[in-house]
């Protein structure tokens, strides 16, 4: 037993690619309010911080609840529980322990929305998606996305000042956590939130049997490969219709201003070329030497090549024109190389 067994609970590869998306966010505000600075390094590291808590916190318990079927499955039998390095007790310790901690670092450190948004997050993670969702639907990828959509909310939520949650009526409650100063971290949580069932399903694929077998119903296993690719390419053509709307959110650009343009041809183009390739899947072909089917690994690799661009496009679209313009440069560069080393 170590401290990596103890780390690996936390699934810090990802919890790391979640705190990406919400440092970004923390960036664009404070860009847009022209306030970076000293402070900007604070809130991103309050952010870091209180975000790998509580997802990891989150995390850990997902893994103490399915302690009972990770031994069966090749992709998660050398987790800690599994392989006997952690007991599941002390998992779930961990995993408690992680989670109060993170809640109440926003709470201390930010203010209250942020630490409600950790909490939701916590609890819709371990609760409807774990507990419920994962077992009995084949769309608990869907809905349990909403809890892997909020890292950008929480870290909005953590750099805008003067917020705090409403207790003088159930409406104006609801109306304190949803506004937090701009509509553009909601369609930063929607982002992520409709890449998730294509980004994931081009994995499963060729990958869910394992899952059929414990019992956990995958979207190929149950409605079929060719149902499961359908609606991946609906959720494709819904990511773009979504970047049509992100200029406008945009710190309140016009239509006739030259950084509307750049930034809304950049978002979109760059949902046409990850949608291109969620069209590009052919269910007929063979599986290579891994067990790989090609296509469909590489649209779910390119689909994490675009999530991680959309949000870079995002900050350096926060710096005006100029900034906007090289990230239009980056995206056109990551693209050809992407598209050339096939």
């Amino acid at each position: 037993m170590s401290w990596r067994s103890y780390l690996s609970l936390t699934k810090p590869r990802v919890v790391v690619l979640l705190q990406i998306t919400a440092l970004c966010a923390v960036l664009v505000h404070d860009r847009m309010e022209g306030q970076v600075g000293m402070d900007t390094a604070y809130t991103m590291l309050i952010v870091f911080v209180g975000g790998y808590l509580s997802a990891g916190g989150a995390n850990a318990i997902n893994m103490w609840y399915d302690r009972d079927i990770d031994p069966m499955m090749t992709r998660t039998e050398g987790r800690p529980i599994p392989s006997g390095e952690v007991s599941s007790e002390s998992a779930l310790a961990l995993g408690v322990l992680l989670s109060i901690s993170g809640v109440s670092w926003f709470w201390i450190l930010s203010n209250e929305i942020a630490a409600f948004w950790s909490a939701f997050s916590i609890l819709f993670y371990v609760f409807i998606y774990s507990i419920w969702l994962k077992r009995s639907t084949p769309q608990n990828i869907v809905i349990g996305g909403i809890a892997g959509s909020t890292p950008p909310v929480i870290a909005w939520s953590a750099a805008e000042d003067g917020l705090a949650v409403s207790t003088k009526s159930a409406n104006l409650m609801l109306d304190s956590l949803v506004d937090i100063g701009s509509p553009l971290p909601w369609l930063m949580f929607l982002l992520i939130f409709l890449w998730t069932p294509p980004h994931f399903w081009a994995l499963a694929l060729y990958r869910s049997e394992e899952y059929g077998r414990v019992g956990v119903p995958m979207m190929p296993n149950v409605k079929g490969p060719e149902r499961t690719l359908i609606e991946m390419k609906v959720y494709a053509v819904i990511l773009i219709l979504m970047s049509l709307v992100i200029p406008s959110s945009y710190g309140g650009l016009e239509e006739n201003d030259t950084l509307y343009y750049i930034l809304g041809c950049n978002v979109v183009g760059l949902s046409i070329w990850y949608a291109s390739s969620v069209w590009r899947i052919d269910l007929g072909e063979e599986c290579d030497e891994t067990g790989r089917m090609p296509t469909a690994a590489r649209s779910f690799f390119i689909s994490m090549l675009y999530l991680a661009l959309m949000f870079v496009v995002l900050v350096t679209a926060s710096f005006g024109t100029t900034g906007s313009v090289f990230g239009a440069c980056i995206s056109l560069f990551a693209v050809v190389r992407s598209e050339t080393r096939r």
